[in-house]
């Protein structure tokens, strides 16, 4: 691994390799678990906790379909909601608080490749996504890797998230800048 400055938040990315066949399991996880339906919470369940490798609280709720390129390095608190169609590529790390609602089509997008063009093909670079308790994500917004959403913030509809959001504010825009305090 290769530590990497973020020009954006200020810390490093890990330069990190990725084991294809654990990205092969988590497409073959979630294209089962996008077959369930709705009325099938237990199953959406299981198939999520199978898909993370670990146990969820019985307040999860999801609807499919989702979509995950590494599925294990996902951590979900209790009570959290994800709605259709979202995206969690976690090779960096995605860790989701309590009570967190996410809107349809979110991307919580915690890898990429380097900017330099002799190793953007050759690498991949990542950096956890942490998003802290009450978080409420609107529908279409983009949360870039590395960045960390304080508890009680909201993301509103079609933002894109390349900095860190203090608690208790609502970001909007691309990028993403404080609103205003709630």
């Amino acid at each position: 691994m290769t530590d990497i400055p973020d020009e954006n938040s200020g810390r490093g990315r890990l330069e990190i390799g990725v084991d294809f066949n654990k990205v092969k399991r988590a497409v073959r996880l979630t294209n089962r678990l996008n077959r369930l339906t709705l009325d099938d919470e237990d199953a959406i369940r299981a198939a999520w906790s199978e898909l993370t490798g670990r146990p969820v609280h019985e307040s999860f709720r999801l609807i499919p379909p989702v979509y995950s390129d590494l599925g294990l390095n996902i951590a979900v608190g209790r009570d959290v909601f994800i709605n259709q169609g979202c995206t969690l590529s976690d090779i960096g790390g995605i860790e989701i608080g309590d009570e967190v609602m996410i809107g349809p089509k979110v991307n919580l997008i915690s890898s990429g490749h380097p900017t330099d063009p002799a190793r953007r093909r050759k690498a991949v670079t990542g950096a956890p996504i942490v998003v802290g308790r009450n978080v409420w994500i609107g529908t279409g917004a983009t949360i870039l890797q590395g960045v960390t959403i304080g508890a009680d913030a909201v993301v509103a509809a079609g933002a894109v998230v390349t900095r860190d959001v203090p608690p208790a504010t609502l970001v909007a825009g691309v990028p993403a800048k404080v609103v205003r305090d709630l």
